[in-house]
């Protein structure tokens, strides 16, 4: 999934437009009614998530079960959350097809775990 794919699948699913409140590429997805961060999409150095090229990925940020971001980050292209709690969320590499169906459990699972407490099921 890329970036432009997953952006158009939080606008179908949620209603979400990308925010970027830093004016540059790193965009936030956000809950409306409690402002909230579910997901946040940035530019990478490569290198930072140990990887071995040296140009820029672009990776997603997702809160996360502690427990299931532990199993996860032993994976090809999950990380411990780049700029984020790493016990709680976790950084996962976009534009791997293979990856694209979790990642849209990771994100309803993200968007349930930062939903307003009313919503929760």
């Amino acid at each position: 999934m890329t970036r432009q794919e997953l952006f158009q699948w939080v606008q179908q699913q949620y209603g979400t437009e990308p925010e970027y409140p830093w004016h540059d590429w790193n965009a936030v997805l956000r809950h409306q009614d409690n402002k909230k961060w579910y997901g946040v999409v940035l530019e990478v150095p490569a290198a930072k998530l140990g990887l071995r090229n040296q140009g820029i990925v672009d990776v997603l940020n997702v809160k996360c079960d502690p427990i299931l971001g532990g199993l996860l980050c032993g994976q090809d292209g999950y990380f411990a959350a780049y700029h984020m709690n790493k016990e709680k969320w976790i950084s996962i590499l976009l534009g791997n097809p293979e990856q694209d169906q979790s990642i849209q459990n990771l994100l309803a699972l993200s968007y349930e775990l930062t939903a307003a407490k009313r919503h929760r099921k």
